[in-house]
């Protein structure tokens, strides 16, 4: 971490007391230079206290009258849905708070089982499985599944779970660039992996799907691997993350067992989501913004320097409007954005309000001319 500099006592005569005493000064001495480092680069993160419930519009300690919230996962605003928080409580009252036991030891409850088999049929696969959250469930996958003699092509922006599972696991690992087709196809002939004309033909298939419970599902936490059940069986006996982590806490499958039911029930909740995503990015877009991906709710407002992005969130929060800055390590270095999330409960007022704000701040900062 800190390019290979080593602590060490020098005082290694002095009794044991004072040598742990030099010890911790230089470690604290390190640590304090890593954080100036990271601070003179514009990449610290400050955690911003939320004292409400997670909402389109919130309350932040510190700063005076309601939020506008832009920043949560909370894609389709069920994390404060009555159904969704009524079945936690329903769920927490009748199973406890928790399970104090992994899966295989005592943890398994049928709400469990039962949030398991509506995820595999939610996504029409034959079996699924839980994990304490989506960044177990990547980690949890490849190790279990990937041998030496196998190979894993991995896009350079995937998530810090994808990258860390693969990392674990000792099949040979290629990177491509982001989205970059020549590259990836580069890869594979470098990987010369047995099968790929084969694969070529499946492309529209997907085997198995990794996905979460802390985003648009309740928002509370858990993840899940879905696809055949000989895979699933395997990472039930294999799958660390499953092995050596406590169960999901029951309210929080009550929760997301709820936010299923209400999805298959209709996709209104969605159909919402997805006209509010497409107003803000054209109303951006035609200020001048450059906004990253299709009309996906995640929408990276570029802007490069870390810095700029910081001081920009600042701005926007001092106008009601609750952003997030994304530099390195979040992101590739000058890749710094405003990372901003819609939601179903946003409202078209919220949605042009916000824009309003960006083009304020962006003309403010010399973002925008």
């Amino acid at each position: 971490m800190w390019a290979g500099r080593a602590l060490h006592a020098s005082l290694s005569a002095a009794p044991s007391s004072r040598r742990a005493q030099s010890a911790l000064t230089q470690l604290r001495g390190v640590l304090q230079e890593e954080l100036e480092a990271i601070r003179g680069a514009g990449t610290w993160k400050n955690e911003r206290v939320i004292t409400s419930r997670q909402g389109p519009r919130i309350h932040v300690d510190g700063v005076s009258g309601g939020i506008l919230n832009f920043c949560a996962n909370n894609y389709l605003g069920l994390s404060s849905h009555p159904e969704v928080i009524q079945a936690g409580l329903q769920a927490l009252e009748e199973f406890g708070a928790g399970l104090s036991s992994t899966r295989f030891i005592c943890g398994t409850q049928s709400i469990h089982k039962d949030l398991e088999a509506k995820i595999a049929r939610f996504h029409q696969r034959e079996d699924a499985i839980l994990y304490p959250s989506c960044f177990d469930a990547n980690a949890g996958l490849f190790e279990a599944l990937l041998t030496p003699q196998d190979a894993v092509l991995s896009d350079e922006l995937n998530h810090a779970s994808i990258i860390d599972g693969i990392r674990l696991c000792k099949a040979h690992k290629y990177r491509y660039h982001h989205l970059d087709m020549a590259d990836l196809e580069a890869k594979l002939q470098e990987a010369q992996v047995g099968g790929t004309d084969e694969l070529l033909g499946v492309t529209d298939q997907v085997t198995i799907i990794n996905s979460t419970l802390g985003k648009a599902l309740g928002g509370a936490s858990g993840g899940y691997t879905t696809g055949p059940e000989p895979l699933v069986s395997l990472l039930r006996q294999r799958s660390r993350p499953y092995l050596f982590s406590n169960s999901l806490p029951p309210a929080v499958v009550g929760c997301a067992s709820k936010a299923l039911d209400l999805l298959m029930e209709s996709n209104a909740i969605v159909q919402t989501m997805a006209a509010k995503t497409q107003r803000f990015r054209s109303k951006m877009e035609a200020a001048g913004f450059t906004i990253l991906g299709a009309n996906h709710p995640i929408c990276p407002v570029m802007l490069g320097d870390a810095r700029l992005a910081s001081c920009m969130a600042d701005d926007m929060l001092k106008r009601g409007i609750f952003v997030i800055g994304f530099s390195y390590p979040v992101v590739p270095k000058g890749k710094a954005r405003i990372r901003v999330q819609i939601s179903a409960v946003h409202s078209e007022e919220d949605i042009d309000r916000c824009v309003e704000a960006f083009v304020e701040v962006g003309r403010l900062h010399g973002a925008l001319p």
